[in-house]
Parts: structure tokens; C-alpha cells; sequence
């Protein structure tokens, strides 16, 4: 039998028969729930769960079951980014002896509904997800079972109990958009990240920061919501350089962006930086290689997935962490921007 049932008089904790005499099921089914059995109702599982988690119940031992795995869950996994996210959980993750399984499921905002049966029943050590929130019937029932989650750069603004790690996005687009005023722009664009994503927001509003503090206004033709992938960052770029008064520089809100913007810029018969200037975000391998070199915002992946693979494995041991950590940013300038030409309309 996988589960232990003490005297609560001896240890203070609640008996499985407690939970089962309160939600009014078999202590079968409570072991069910706690095993991640799928033969129990949705309602039932719940109703346990909740007891669970109110009651803190805990098992006294690991089930032999449990896989040495850390599991990444991913909503996309074909990116640069997430390699980086990648290697840095599989750096702690073979520091401790551990594993990695990498799961794509659902959307940027949550993992599909079928996934926390499959986590259920694979017993990793600890869960990192990427750009997502979690019902909190999702938390009651990885918590049930001791199994510790952590996420990055998460959608929303997570709840006080969700564990995460994140960057200063907000500072990231203020050192982005100061440094192009610096140079001497004025008409700057910004193609960000999808609207809904707190990450895509906050480099949104550190642009409006920078704009505002250099007393420049700015230019809703010139304020774009992208994908974060190539294909987005041209589509808008191309919008942008068809205007009246094309912008002089673009603030691409991913590196993947700005190589849609490098092509646009190429199509539309304009050299970088020479008649258009070009900033990313993330400071993924590429970046260096582009031509020209693209200029940057460092975030810093590899490091934030490291951060998180420790807090999940810190939390798994029993010890208290922070639940929200903040990496800093830091602008890389290489030769993709410049001063705008004399006579441009800036």
C-alpha cells in the first residue's frame, strides 16, 4: 500500500478516515484520489482534494513510485527560448541525480485539462511550467500529492502561493526605448508580446516610461501586439514601414520578433541601422549571429530556469523559498542600431 494512516492523537495530522468521513466516500476513494486514479467522479475528486489541501495532509513516506524527473511543461516547445529554459533545469536537475521530461500541453495560460491526470500518474519530483497560471483544483491536486511546481515568467500576476520566477521586463523596455532617445529618436515603434501576457505588458509600459521621460508622445500606429515569433514581428514591422511616417527605430519585444523586423526592413529596401534601428529581448544565441549583430535586451533564461529548478527542489525538501523572484536585465549593444541619418524624419 502506497499511503500511511497514523493516529492523529500520536502525530496531529488528519486519517485518510477522517477525510473519507467528511467528504462522505470510502477511505478507497481517498486513497484513489491521493494515487491519482481516474475512476473517481470530478466532483468527488474535488470535494477530496479540498479537504486535502485544507487539512494539509501529507504522505508520511514518498511513494516508491515517485520518478527522479523534473518536468518542464511547455505550451510550444519549437523555439530558441526554450532551449535555454531547457538547459538550465537540466543543469540542476543532473547537479541532483535527476532527470528531465519535457511536456507540451495546452495553451500559453494554462496545460490542458488531460495533462494533471498524465503528472498524476508519472510522479515527477517537481513541476516547472512556462507562461502559465493553474486552476486552483490543479494546485489542490499537485499539492495532494507533494509534488511541487514552479513558474516562469508566468501569463498573469500570480496568486501570493504560486512559486515564480520571472525578469524586470519593465526595466528591460525602459534601457531599450532610452537607449534608441539616447541615439536620437523620436518616432520609435514597439512590437511587443500578445496582449494578454504580463511579461509583453510590462516591456509595453517600460517603452511608454521611456518615452514619457524624454517628453516624447507617443504614436498609437506605432504601438503593435506581436506573437513573439518571426513571422509576427515581420507582419507588423511591414504595417509600421508602410505608414506616412514610418518610424526610424523598432523596439521588437523578442529576438524572434526582431529577425521579422530585419526582414521586413530588407524587403522593403532599408538598411539596418542606417535608415532603421533594431532592439530585441531575450539575448538567445542567434542574436549574435544576425546580420547585423542585433542589439539587446539580456534576459536572462538559462539562469531563470536554474532559479526555478532550485526553488522547486528547496520546496520538495521542505525548506521555505520566496514565491516570487526577479531577475535583472541588462541592455547588450551591438550593430543593429545607430543615430538616425540627418533628415530623417525622427
Amino acid at each position: 500500500m502506497l499511503l500511511t494512516m497514523r493516529d492523529d492523537e500520536e502525530t496531529g495530522r488528519i486519517t485518510l478516515a477522517q477525510v473519507a468521513q467528511q467528504a462522505g466516500v470510502s477511505i478507497s476513494t481517498v486513497s484513489k484520489v491521493l494515487n491519482g486514479r481516474q475512476d473517481v467522479a470530478a466532483p468527488t475528486r474535488v470535494k477530496v482534494e479540498r479537504l486535502l489541501e485544507t487539512h494539509a495532509y501529507r504522505r508520511t513516506t514518498r511513494s516508491s513510485r515517485e520518478a527522479p524527473l523534473i518536468e518542464i511543461v511547455f505550451h510550444e516547445l519549437e523555439s530558441i527560448w526554450a532551449m535555454e529554459l531547457i538547459r538550465g533545469v537540466e543543469n540542476v536537475a543532473k547537479a541532483n541525480q535527476a532527470g528531465v521530461i519535457l511536456t507540451e500541453s495546452g495553451t500559453r495560460h494554462s496545460p490542458s485539462p488531460d495533462w494533471i491526470e498524465g503528472v498524476l500518474q508519472r510522479r515527477p519530483i517537481g513541476v516547472v511550467l512556462v507562461f502559465s497560471a493553474l486552476p486552483q483544483t490543479v494546485k489542490e491536486q499537485l499539492r495532494a500529492r507533494s509534488i511541487p511546481f514552479v513558474i516562469i515568467d508566468p501569463a498573469g500576476d500570480p496568486d501570493p502561493d504560486v512559486p515564480s520566477v520571472g525578469s524586470a521586463n519593465w526595466n528591460g523596455g525602459l534601457a531599450a526605448t532610452r537607449h534608441l532617445v539616447e541615439l536620437g529618436h523620436r518616432r520609435i515603434g514597439i512590437i511587443t508580446g500578445p496582449e494578454d501576457m504580463l511579461c509583453s505588458l510590462a516591456r509595453l509600459d517600460g517603452y511608454r516610461s521611456a518615452m514619457s521621460m524624454a517628453g516624447l508622445e507617443t504614436d498609437p500606429a506605432l504601438i503593435q501586439y506581436g506573437d513573439f515569433h518571426v513571422e509576427g514581428g515581420y507582419e507588423r514591422a511591414m504595417e509600421m514601414l508602410s505608414l506616412p511616417r514610418r518610424p526610424t527605430a523598432i523596439f521588437a519585444g523578442s529576438d524572434l520578433q526582431a529577425l521579422g523586423v530585419l526582414e521586413a526592413a530588407r524587403v522593403n529596401g532599408l538598411r539596418v541601422p542606417h535608415d532603421l534601428s533594431v532592439v530585441g529581448y531575450d539575448d538567445v544565441p542567434v542574436a549574435k549571429w544576425s546580420s547585423p549583430a542585433l542589439t539587446t535586451v539580456h534576459q536572462p533564461l538559462r539562469q531563470m530556469a536554474e532559479e526555478a529548478a532550485q526553488m522547486l527542489l528547496r520546496l520538495r525538501a521542505g525548506e521555505s523559498s520566496a514565491t516570487r523572484l526577479e531577475l535583472g536585465t541588462s541592455l547588450v549593444v551591438r550593430k543593429s542600431t545607430a543615430a538616425p541619418q540627418e533628415g530623417a524624419d525622427t
